[in-house]
């Protein structure tokens, strides 16, 4: 495992390019199976998920090149259509290769639920439902899921709850369906949106992405030329030097980000004291008085506040003036990152799905453990604004979402090295 040490606090000064969205090109790069030709998809991230990504597209067949953010795909070679135990278990969206399968073969197996950060209950039966109205028969045994079809049929599927990752798999599900497939209640994520364009250029026939009625009309074949398609910024990555600047303060413009993305985070960081501008592509933040505490935040499906930016909030009130409350309605056991930020001095307190977060003036660096992606990336913020050295453990949580985050930060001034872990 990997540690980051970070020697605070920081002030963070500069500019910064925001690396492509990680919940965009994961499930773009299962997309390209279905391609008839190569595809091009640049502004990937080089992350550790990525890489898994990539070894799963590798031992389908695929011949895959991945170099300087940018990843070829050539499918036509691909000849399985089972995803081993040890690479389901690495990641969450291991479960999309199912649908993309599916759709290439009419047969797919996953030899193991789908991995992931343990962040509270993340059940599949959303795509296995789905699946079942769309005609497919799923098998499941001793944490195997089995799926084979003679055809996808056109159907209305209504999803209880706007899953992102159920969504995407009904759309790469139907690409070739008989009829059309009309996803209600559909999640509206930006991620999505960005899948449902690559796959149109790759000739599907999809409508309302960004919406909550998502028709996905079936098509005999896909278009045999070459695709090219750049993946869109990543708002989680970007959202967390926002909350760093807010915890530390200083002045940062960040390039290569889409601010209508990121409303929510916006509009809580502008009633905090933050000054901020927004462009085109650019957003520029500026953080001079302590930051203001005293709101009530809760997480929603987009365009509502992110869960994944949750954790990075709660390090940047942890130091706030006044009282910040923080309800969590998307998974109950996301506030595993507290325990870490409490050792560090913040005065936190958890009840159920609520935090109550009473602002210090200021954390003290020490030994913390990070449990999952986005709490890892809640305890670097912290570092960077704690007086001392803070050392973060088990890195490889945070190197999942996040592209050379100790070089990225060390740009704009702070102090960060990295070293393998104990």
């Amino acid at each position: 495992m990997q540690k980051l040490i970070i020697y605070g606090p920081a002030k963070l000064l500069g500019e910064i390019e925001i690396e492509g969205a990680k919940n965009a090109a994961l499930p773009i790069l299962t997309a390209s199976i279905l391609a008839q030709n190569k595809v091009i998809i640049t502004n990937v991230p080089d992350i550790a998920d990525v890489r898994h990504t990539i070894e799963i597209l590798e031992y389908l067949g695929c011949k895959v090149l991945f170099e300087n953010n940018t990843v070829v795909v050539d499918s036509s070679s691909i000849k399985r259509f089972t995803i081993p135990a040890e690479y389901a278990k690495l990641m969450r969206s291991s479960v999309l290769f199912m649908g993309a399968l599916l759709s290439k073969f009419r047969r797919a197996e996953l030899s193991n639920h789908p991995g992931g950060c343990e962040i509270g209950q993340r059940p599949i039966d959303l795509h296995i439902s789905a699946f079942r109205q769309l005609g497919i028969e799923v098998f499941e045994h001793n944490n195997r899921i089995m799926c084979r079809c003679d055809k996808v049929k056109g159907s209305e599927i209504f999803l209880p709850i706007p899953s992102v990752g159920a969504t995407e798999n009904i759309i790469l599900a139907s690409i070739f369906c008989d009829g059309e497939v009309v996803i209600k209640n559909a999640a509206k994520e930006p991620e999505i949106t960005d899948l449902c364009h690559f796959l149109n250029k790759l000739g599907a026939k999809i409508r309302g992405a960004g919406t909550h009625i998502i028709k996905i009309e079936g098509v005999k074949r896909l278009k045999s030329e070459e695709v090219v398609h750049k993946v869109i910024p990543d708002r989680i990555v970007a959202g967390t030097y926002l909350c760093a600047v807010a915890a530390c303060g200083g002045e940062v413009v960040l390039k290569n980000v889409f601010p209508r993305h990121l409303d929510s985070i916006l509009h809580i960081l502008k009633n905090s004291g933050c000054k901020i501008k927004e462009s085109k592509n650019e957003i520029w933040i500026k953080r001079e008085e302590r930051l203001k505490g005293g709101q009530r935040i809760t997480t929603h499906y987009y365009p509502g506040f992110p869960t994944d930016l949750q954790a990075p909030v709660c390090s940047a009130f942890a130091v706030a003036n006044g009282v910040t409350i923080i309800k969590e309605t998307i998974f109950e056991n996301r506030f595993k990152h507290v325990p870490e930020l409490v050792k560090m001095g913040a005065d936190i307190h958890v009840e159920k799905d609520i935090a109550v977060i009473n602002g210090v003036e200021k954390l003290r660096g020490c030994k913390v453990f990070a449990r999952d992606l986005r709490g890892g990336a809640a305890l670097f913020v912290a570092g960077l604004s704690a007086h001392g050295v803070t050392e973060v453990m088990d890195a490889d949580y945070i190197d999942r979402g996040y592209e050379k985050i100790e070089e990225k930060y060390s740009l704009l001034g702070a102090k960060i090295l990295r070293e393998k872990g104990e």
